[in-house]
């Protein structure tokens, strides 16, 4: 494994890290427990120092199932390993939909009760990354920024970030409290926040990854005829696992096998050393249940491309058929205005 910094504040981590969310969401029913724990220890063996998670990542039998999982089986480590967690939205469980949409709720006083249940189930007295979830249309980004500033000089956040935001939410958030990293989707079939990477640089913010395998599909895994419990995995209605998406990803796949050949390495690890190649501050946090991947994943930064090599294969992807990919779910309004009244 090799670390880099998250952004110019002091935020050093492994240059991949765990994407914590499918071991108790959203990619099926939750793993065993035990299972996981053993997991989660051998991904501080193999270098693993950044863990992320969120206080919904669960079902709703064990809302907040991930966060207790990590601060359980993390304990032991806590002292060498960075935790980021999430704040500012639930998802809307009543709704008889899968995906969940999502309600928004970033008011001072629910961040103040988040954190402080966040610690608890952590286990920990400090968190080392404190994102808002996503944007609530109702909470100015400068009110949120003002508690984390708080919260930071109290000691219980250490830095903080956000996710899906905009370059202008960005700037206003930064200049009340700066950040250190922006949590965005992004992977060779999700490139629409490259737009921000000036903005990045110039603020000295790092860049997390997440769904850098656009969701498993760039790990060349799978088929046209794998399948996905709809009522636990969201896969089951991503566009890109639709049957005839395999054909219409056919190049890209092909593509990324060519390259992995001739680079001794596996599909997904040319997934992710494409943007780790890409820039210094960029790090992807793939998530996974098995040790193999978790090994794939880690000797992905081993694996190197020249910046010649890097352009060649984003002018590849500017001009290549791809399906859509799945992009997130959207805040229900609904709950949202009820929320807010």
């Amino acid at each position: 494994m090799r670390y880099r910094n998250l952004g110019t504040r002091g935020l050093r981590v492994s240059a991949v890290g765990l994407g914590c969310m499918g071991m108790s969401h959203a990619y099926g029913a939750p793993a065993d427990r035990r299972e996981l724990t053993g997991l989660l220890a051998k991904a501080v063996d193999m270098g693993y120092t950044f863990f992320d998670t969120a206080e919904v990542y669960g079902t709703a039998e064990r809302p907040h199932d991930n966060e207790e999982l990590l601060g359980s089986a993390l304990k032991p480590y806590r002292n060498n390993i960075v935790i980021a967690t999430k704040f500012g939205m639930r998802f809307d469980m009543e709704s008889g939909q899968v995906p969940y949409p999502l309600i928004t709720d970033s008011r001072p006083e629910t961040i103040r009760r988040s954190v402080e249940g966040s610690l608890r189930r952590l286990q920990t007295d400090y968190i080392d990354l404190y994102y808002q979830h996503r944007l609530d249309p109702n909470v100015a980004v400068e009110e949120v920024a003002g508690v984390m500033l708080d919260l930071i000089k109290e000691g219980k956040v250490l830095y903080w970030g956000m996710s899906e935001a905009s370059e202008e939410e960005i700037r206003r958030a930064h200049a009340v409290c700066p950040l250190s990293a922006i949590q965005n989707r992004y992977s060779m079939m999700a490139r629409w926040h490259e737009a921000l990477f000036p903005m990045l640089e110039e603020l000295g913010i790092g860049l997390v990854a997440f769904s850098p395998l656009a969701n498993g599909l760039l790990s060349d895994r799978y088929t046209p005829a794998s399948c996905f419990d709809a009522e636990t995995d969201y896969r089951a209605t991503m566009p890109q696992f639709r049957p005839e998406s395999y054909e219409r990803n056919r190049e890209l796949l092909e593509l990324i096998r060519r390259i992995a050949e001739d680079k001794n390495a596996t599909p997904a690890q040319i997934s992710l050393a494409w943007m780790l190649c890409k820039k210094p501050w960029i790090v992807p946090i793939p998530g996974t249940r098995k040790a193999d991947r978790l090994k794939e994943n880690a000797e992905a930064t081993d694996v190197m491309l020249t910046d010649k090599e890097v352009e060649a294969i984003d002018r590849a992807l500017d001009v290549m058929p791809m399906s859509d990919v799945f992009g997130g779910t959207k805040p229900n309004a609904q709950k949202q205005q009820t929320l807010t009244k």
